[in-house]
């Protein structure tokens, strides 16, 4: 701690204090800016160079004799790799990872919303700061240990309980491993949204009569709901880009049905199947795989457009 006495000089007390110098601050202030600008910067690179490999490989796919627009985005068969007919209808992969996702979603929705109704509501301070943290330790786990319990656990409950039906792969096995993977999405950002509906509303609700649950219901879920549907469409997105688990438990065979018990093939598990293969890097069959990530990356930026216009649109503000 300084002491001032009777023979410190005006020198002294001019240098003690003294801010740091402005040319040193500003410096350091650009050199933090253009740290973040080169972060961000970056960032937006890489997604353009995706696209731009995305956009001249698919080009290069629709160069071969054997493919067309019409065939790809019409036609219900999907069959590069047999036989000496090739047909390259996209519906089937697409039909299989829609039904994944159905599956997931069906499971993972609202068992994702109830919890964080309960953690939001009901759950005590403590409860919480132990629940919330150990349901979001399950979006840590590598999605291929997913795709084994699938196989080793899932699929032999639902042959028990269905003899007959279930076959080694299914759609049933590998929705259901996506629904667990994707329920901390849903439960936590569902959560969050819930949280952060002002606690007037609810003590409002409770002065005019309300119960605990018709608060919970009629007030808290409705006053988050923009959030709360960017939470499912955030979990939905990362359901329909799932690979490892639809890879081992769904199994090989682009189909279009609505049957969970049948083995189908997703996009993602078609490309795994290409780059893991014997498929030469300048054929057909190596190329279909940048037009059906192509396609993965219209449906999943679509939904992420849409979960920001529910945002903006739909989106409640409290003083």
């Amino acid at each position: 701690m300084t002491t001032f006495d009777a023979t410190t000089s005006r020198r002294d007390l001019a240098t003690l204090g003294r801010p740091r110098s402005v040319a040193a601050r500003r410096f350091r202030e650009r050199v933090i800016v253009g740290s973040l600008a080169a972060a961000a910067s970056f960032s937006i690179l890489v997604t353009a160079t995706i696209l731009v490999v995305l956009a001249r490989e698919t080009w290069g796919f629709f160069q071969f004799p054997d493919v067309s627009l019409a065939e790809f985005f019409g036609g219900l068969e999907w069959n590069p790799l047999l036989g000496a007919e090739k047909h390259f209808g996209i519906w089937p992969l697409v039909s299989g990872t829609f039904l994944i996702a159905a599956i997931a979603a069906s499971f993972a929705l609202p068992i994702g919303l109830v919890t964080a109704v309960y953690l939001s509501e009901y759950a005590s301070p403590k409860v919480r700061a132990t629940l919330k943290p150990t349901l979001e330790v399950l979006a840590g786990i590598p999605t291929v240990v997913y795709g084994f319990f699938a196989l080793t656990l899932i699929t032999p409950i639902l042959q028990k309980l269905a003899p007959g039906t279930f076959g080694s792969y299914n759609a049933m096995s590998a929705g259901l491993a996506t629904g667990i993977m994707i329920l901390p999405i849903v439960c936590s950002l569902s959560e969050d949204a819930l949280r952060a509906v002002p606690r007037s509303l609810r003590d409002g609700a409770l002065a005019l009569g309300g119960t605990k649950f018709d608060v919970s219901v009629k007030v808290v879920v409705p006053a988050a709901l923009s959030g709360i549907v960017a939470a499912f469409l955030l979990a939905l997105s990362r359901a329909i880009g799932e690979t490892m688990i639809v890879a081992l438990a769904a199994g090989g065979i682009a189909q279009i049905t609505a049957s969970p018990a049948a083995e189908v093939q997703t996009m993602t598990a078609y490309m795994v199947q290409i780059f893991l293969g014997d498929a030469p890097a300048t054929g057909v069959e190596y190329k279909s795989s940048y037009a059906v990530a192509a396609t993965l990356f219209v449906i999943t930026f679509a939904l992420t457009m849409l979960g920001q216009y529910i945002l903006r649109r739909f989106r409640e503000e409290y003083d």
